[in-house]
């Protein structure tokens, strides 16, 4: 079973655990109940955006959903390079998170790897919030509601998530950067 299919089951499991519907539960967080329903099977990928607001309907931490386990760090939460929860989101990006263990967290951190792929389209996506990405390897193309710019290491960008948008590596390597992502 793929990540995707877990995250699917937990959404579920929640809904039914709440004696909801699912076109009552997609009603109160903003989507339509064929919108809702695809992320509840599996198939469609789940922005971190609704996964928050999914998670503060529900009344639990995010971390229950995109886990399973339940946060319980009140004070800090300390993650050491390179031993952050792995959230398998998309094909074209590899998440790991940096918070999970936070409770109460109002913001999602992640480092984010992108795969450099040759003459391959960027996959578009958008959720609520903002974002702030910062270069720490790499070269990153950033399409922003049709706006495209290039960072460098070190190079950051501020947006509103809400907004079309997508990453890909550029200069023939991978990239990497710090994500945060807020509701």
């Amino acid at each position: 079973m793929n990540q995707r299919q877990e995250l699917a089951i937990r959404i579920k499991g929640l809904r039914e655990a709440n004696g909801l519907t699912a076109e009552a539960v997609a009603e109160r967080t903003g989507l339509t109940a064929q919108e809702y329903l695809s992320y509840e099977n599996g198939e469609r990928d789940v922005p971190m955006g609704y996964l928050s607001r999914l998670a503060a309907f529900h009344r639990v931490d995010p971390t229950a959903i995109l886990t399973g386990g339940n946060a319980h760090a009140k004070v800090f939460h300390l993650t050491r390079k390179g031993t952050g929860p792995i959230v398998e989101r998309r094909a074209d990006y590899h998440y790991e998170g940096l918070a999970a263990q936070f409770i109460g967290r109002k913001m999602e951190p992640f480092i984010v790897t992108v795969e450099y792929k040759q003459d391959e389209a960027v996959h578009l996506n958008s959720h609520p919030g903002q974002e702030f990405d910062l270069v720490i390897e790499g070269r990153l193309g950033i399409s922003i509601d049709g706006h495209v710019v290039e960072l460098g290491e070190g190079d950051s960008v501020y947006f509103d998530s809400g907004k079309s948008h997508g990453m890909a590596a550029l200069g023939g390597a991978s990239a990497k950067f710090l994500a945060i992502i807020t509701d």
